[in-house]
């Protein structure tokens, strides 16, 4: 039986603080890896790193910061062009243990209707669960519940979602599903992925008896201040991950709704003579009617089986 060929894309971008550790602990795979890293223009010494310690890592440099999702699907389709069975996606801040990848692949062998295959997440030391997969894993009580309660663990955990900082994606996937969805730069991505995946019948799911270490930031802030950049980009994710997801059906009504509850918030601030607020709405209804037409686009596109978003 021939060994399949699996490929490892990681998107770099001033990673240097992890870069040598992520990549240090996929040459200790107990499954032979090939790696790609997809630079977005890093101006610290990511890149000197790697071609100094790792020269059979291919880097595909970018003379500009792509953004996870296209980053991703470059070196998505590089695999594939190289012949790839199974391209595992892994954060540059990310570090897998020597079993991870097999269990993982092990896995998409005996449960075939798994789209997305993801590891538990723990933080960098590995002592805890990493923070944001702890918050998912209190939402999902089978889960949860078989952990604390020490029952015999599945070998499989259905979900909603996981992110995308590990996902181990099978070709067959690739080409129906394609991949990430250029409408969203960064976050967002992996959320209308698994939208996605289970439009076209596949399942997502976590493998329990496997690792990573996650140096994920946590961030305890407020709500980014209104108007602001940061403000618009946000708001209009939160809709996008809505109004792109196949799985529901979106009719002129569901952009009309989003539509009057901005105009409702203009004419409250206008009749306030909160004039700064009025501008800064009207901005985001602005933005809003702006993207409708990516949002559409988005539908009709993914709503076919095809590789979507990468190179052919």
């Amino acid at each position: 039986m021939n060994t399949p060929k699996v490929f490892v894309v990681i998107a770099s971008y001033n990673g240097v603080s992890w870069i040598k550790d992520c990549l240090d602990s996929l040459n200790l795979s107990e499954v032979p890896v090939f790696t790609i890293v997809v630079d977005n223009n890093s101006s610290d010494t990511t890149v000197d790193v790697i071609e100094t310690n790792f020269p059979n890592v291919t880097i595909l440099k970018q003379n500009e910061n792509l953004g996870f999702g296209k980053a991703n699907n470059l070196g998505i389709s590089h695999a594939l062009k190289l012949g790839a069975d199974y391209v595992l996606l892994l954060n540059q801040d990310a570090k897998i243990r020597p079993s991870t990848i097999k269990s993982l692949i092990n896995a998409g062998k005996n449960y075939q209707e798994y789209g997305v295959l993801s590891p538990i997440h723990l933080n960098w030391d590995g002592n805890n669960l990493e923070h944001y997969f702890s918050k998912f894993a209190l939402n999902n009580p089978n889960f949860y519940s078989d952990f604390v309660l020490e029952k015999k663990l599945k070998s499989v955990y259905e979900a909603p979602f996981v992110n995308a900082a590990c996902w181990l994606l099978k070709r067959n996937i690739l080409e129906v599903v394609g991949g990430f969805d250029p409408v969203f730069f960064h976050y967002g991505e992996d959320n209308n992925y698994c939208q996605r995946v289970q439009y076209h019948g596949f399942k997502i799911g976590i493998v329990p008896n496997c690792f990573i270490e996650h140096d994920s930031v946590v961030r305890y802030t407020k709500p980014e201040e209104l108007f602001t950049r940061n403000y618009y980009r946000d708001a209009l994710n939160k809709l996008k991950i809505n109004l792109c997801d196949i799985n529901k059906v979106i009719n002129k009504s569901d952009y009309n709704g989003v539509r009057k509850h901005i105009f409702r918030l203009i004419l409250i601030n206008l009749f306030k003579f909160n004039f700064k607020n009025v501008i800064g709405y009207f901005k985001k209804y602005v933005y809003f009617n702006k993207a409708i037409a990516s949002i559409e686009h988005s539908r009709n596109t993914t709503i076919t089986k095809h590789p979507h978003y990468l190179d052919s």
